[in-house]
């Protein structure tokens, strides 16, 4: 979309408000106040299916050590966990793909289309995984069927975020964007707490060996009930109003695509979004999250039971602050947030991880307190740079190619950059020798994002949707 045209379509909504002369930060209340009066079961709908879908996309995650067992020879055992870091990380590489399959399907269907189907790609791979055949079973077909699977949730997840950042954000009014959008940020790391707790309630119930066995397939099967639940509710939702009114004005965009990464100024806007903001994002959520909870399970020796609930009690003292930052977004701004949690994990993992080990080496046992505030600091580093994050890439695009344009470097920033830290790091450990090895990878790029965003980052907080 060329920037005069995007140009033009804000000052007609602009003028459509009724609100000229007025402050612009109010300018698209009036326009939305149907749609916001049922702001909440917006909300509530969409970010039930994206915590049912991040549930789905982590539980493997969760499991990691113990698919490692199940799924690969077990001649050497770091190996085996590497190869299922590497078929998690598959999911991650192939998210920018769901992202452009459909971010285009949103951009010229509608959004509520595009994360219904991927509710349902997403539901059946990960139930499916639950009823796979071991190494043990049918031999080296078992990797290759989970790693098909692996690679489904990947797409599924790709085309998921964005609609429901988008669908959410295109509901709510300028002043109070970022608030609202906050809730899908919350989703992520709800759906990791909650593949925690079902799988820590699974292994106390069973037991370790039974749970090591067969247990581990319950999280997986659960799924289908969380999505048919999710399904139903997601169906009564209506399209998004913004998006209904630029269809029907003619202005919707018929190839996506080319108008997403063929038109330079919106193509030098994908690359600021990711080198600039998701890069450093991505890598920041998965080092406080995922590489913390590796990182007590395989370096510092921590019981799988043990590790998981800390985890879980850190995930949720963090997650409100995902909402006060988003809302917090609204009044300062964006950037100064995202920036100060990128520079805040910087300067700290390394102190962060040194204490993490001292705790971990107690006479008595692991300190898990003390364990537990360390993950929590991790985890509210997150909440500052991922807590408005929506709400500034859907400000960056233009409606007609929102739902493609920003989809594609938010995955590749998560999915690439972020998903590949617990691999990498895991790798780095070993290789080296050296415990803090796994963190030089998040923070260059965590430093590259700072230095970037800085000074390429534009704040638009107080601007209606254009």
């Amino acid at each position: 979309m060329p920037l005069s045209l995007a140009h033009e379509w804000r000052w007609r909504e602009y003028k459509m408000s009724g609100n000229m002369g007025k402050n612009r930060t109010n300018t698209n209340v009036s326009l939305f106040a149907n749609s916001t009066k049922n702001i909440w079961t917006v909300i509530g709908a969409s970010s039930a299916g994206t915590l049912i879908e991040w549930y789905d996309f982590y539980i493997f995650g969760s499991l990691a050590t113990i698919i490692a067992k199940n799924f690969f020879p077990q001649t050497d055992p770091t190996a085996a966990l590497l190869f299922t870091l590497a078929t998690f990380a598959t999911g991650f590489v192939v998210r920018p793909f769901g992202a452009i399959v459909f971010g285009r399907i949103g951009d010229l269907v509608g959004r509520k289309h595009a994360f219904l189907v991927t509710l349902l790609i997403m539901g059946f791979s990960t139930t499916l995984i639950g009823a796979l055949p071991t190494y043990e079973q049918v031999g080296v077909l078992a990797p290759i069927l989970l790693l098909a699977l692996r690679l489904l949730q990947g797409l599924a997840l790709g085309g998921e975020y964005g609609g429901a950042a988008t669908y959410v954000a295109e509901h709510a009014p300028t002043h109070r964007r970022g608030f609202y959008t906050s809730f899908i940020q919350t989703t992520a790391t709800l759906g990791l707490f909650a593949s925690l707790g079902v799988i820590l309630l699974c292994r106390l119930q069973l037991g370790e060996t039974t749970f090591t066995t067969w247990g581990w397939r319950i999280p997986f099967l659960l799924s289908l009930v969380l999505v048919a639940f999710s399904y139903f509710v997601r169906r009564k939702l209506h399209e998004s109003p913004v998006f209904v009114e630029l269809k029907n004005s003619g202005m919707a965009s018929k190839q996506p695509l080319r108008d997403s990464f063929c038109n330079r100024a919106n193509l030098k806007l994908v690359l600021i979004a990711l080198f600039a903001a998701t890069m450093g994002q991505g890598v920041v959520w998965y080092t406080g999250q995922f590489y913390a909870l590796y990182y007590m399970q395989t370096v510092l020796k921590i019981d799988f039971v043990l590790a998981n609930k800390i985890m879980a009690v850190a995930l949720l003292m963090a997650t409100p602050f995902f909402v006060v930052f988003g809302a917090l977004s609204d009044r300062v701004g964006r950037k100064p947030l995202m920036m100060l949690g990128c520079f805040l994990a910087l300067i700290s993992w390394i102190p962060i991880y040194k204490a993490m080990t001292v705790a971990a080496t107690q006479e008595g046992g692991p300190d898990a307190t003390t364990l537990t505030l360390l993950i929590f600091a991790q985890v509210f580093f997150v909440t500052l740079v991922y807590g408005p994050i929506a709400a500034f890439l859907v400000e960056m695009f233009p409606t007609r190619i929102r739902y493609t344009s920003m989809s594609l470097p938010y995955h590749i920033g998560n999915g690439v950059f972020g998903g590949l830290v617990p691999l990498i790091g895991t790798w780095a450990v070993a290789t080296f020798n050296n415990t803090l090895a796994g963190l030089y990878y998040p923070m260059a790029i965590t430093a590259i994002t700072l230095v970037l965003g800085l000074f390429l980052l534009r704040d638009s907080h107080r601007e209606p949707l254009s």
